[in-house]
């Protein structure tokens, strides 16, 4: 089946069909309200792996890997079994773009920036720094051209991309050093991937990619100056407060961070046409998931942080976000430059952004105004 056939699929009523399961409805229910007898009675279970870059049942994250192997597992009535594997359980969290492209495992989750090594594109369906909120990156990946765009990026290497959670804005990260000007970034050394990496580069930092389960020490240790990693949800669970002075604000490098479940093309192919359908719309369903769940959770983690640790929160300086935005715009434009599908997926994701930017203006960006005056 071609790669586009399976954008057809989402938001038909393959979704609707498994949602019952999804709700948690048992096949024989299922069958009682649909009366079609279940194809799981005569379906040898399909066994399959996923690979994350993620520790092991780290909230939000890593619980969002296990919530989307449940849903895919109730979905198909118990055809297809996943059994999850965090970071450095069955291979290295770096490694995972390899290990499903190889056949290892048959899913990977972790976020495309991370694979920057394998494609300059792919970094735009993970982050963009002044980029897309998560609900514009939704809409251009859904309905903008983004996620053919991606599955053409991904197809080289037999592998079928889905997008499978976000973040929303994130946190611009922890610092142990007051940040006050432009000055104050030069050789800092910070744990910062993808573009945003990038950009402080330019500014005159030192970016580090470092998992996320060797942050609290290199922190603690003085390996790294500062770290980014999500927002107060995962940032509390990380204990970042024991390890660093200052909590900056906002996420520049990340307003709205795609989490992605890889697939190995010849093993979604090699399965019945309605077990694709699910595992398609499975992930859309965790991409949902997971992002009101961070909403909801961060908002209950920043109080802890604020009023029961007494962290310091602070904005980055106007002035500062400004020469990020300006060395962002330049950094994109040069990578984008370095190849034709980079560049036409930049200016897909660029000209999506002025156009949803006009309408946020007088919507989203007009309201949140309003309801800030209203509540003082």
């Amino acid at each position: 089946m071609k790669r586009r056939q399976f954008l057809g699929q989402l938001g038909k009523g393959a979704l609707l069909s498994g949602a019952g399961l999804a709700a948690g409805c048992k096949p024989a229910e299922q069958a009682s309200q649909t009366g079609v007898a279940p194809a799981a009675a005569t379906f040898k279970p399909v066994k399959w792996k996923m690979v994350t870059t993620w520790p092991k049942n780290f909230p939000g994250l890593g619980t969002g890997a296990n919530y989307l192997a449940e849903l895919i597992t109730r979905m198909s009535g118990g055809r297809i079994e996943v059994k999850v594997y965090g970071a450095g359980e069955l291979v290295p969290a770096f490694e995972v773009f390899d290990a499903v492209r190889q056949g290892t495992a048959q899913l990977g989750h972790g976020s495309a920036y991370y694979w920057k090594g394998k494609s300059e594109a792919a970094q735009f369906f993970s982050a963009v720094p002044f980029g897309l909120t998560a609900a514009e990156m939704n809409a251009w990946l859904y309905h903008g051209g983004g996620m053919e765009l991606w599955q053409e990026t991904y197809a080289p290497f037999g592998l079928m991309p889905m997008a499978a959670g976000n973040t929303g804005v994130q946190m611009a990260g922890w610092f142990n050093r007051e940040i006050n000007s432009l000055e104050d970034l030069q050789g800092l050394k910070m744990r910062i991937p993808g573009l945003g990496g990038e950009v402080l580069a330019r500014a005159g930092g030192v970016p580090v990619n470092l998992p996320g389960g060797e942050l609290f020490t290199a922190l603690q240790s003085g390996a790294i100056d500062a770290t980014e990693w999500v927002g107060p949800y995962n940032d509390l669970a990380f204990g970042f407060y024991k390890a660093a002075k200052y909590y900056y604000y906002p996420g520049w490098h990340e307003p709205g961070t795609t989490l992605e479940c890889m697939v190995n093309q010849a093993a979604l192919t090699a399965l019945p046409q309605e077990l694709q359908d699910i595992m398609l719309n499975a992930a859309r369903v965790a991409n949902q998931n997971m992002l009101t769940e961070y909403i909801a959770r961060n908002n209950q983690a920043l109080q802890t942080l604020l009023n029961e640790h007494h962290v310091d929160m602070r904005p980055l300086p106007d002035a500062v976000l400004s020469r990020l935005q300006q060395l962002s715009d330049e950094v994109v434009a040069e990578v984008a430059a370095k190849d034709a599908l980079s560049q036409r997926v930049n200016d897909s994701f660029q000209a999506f952004r002025k156009q949803v930017t006009a309408w946020h203006d007088i919507s989203e960006r007009a309201y949140l105004n309003a309801r800030a005056v209203n509540s003082i």
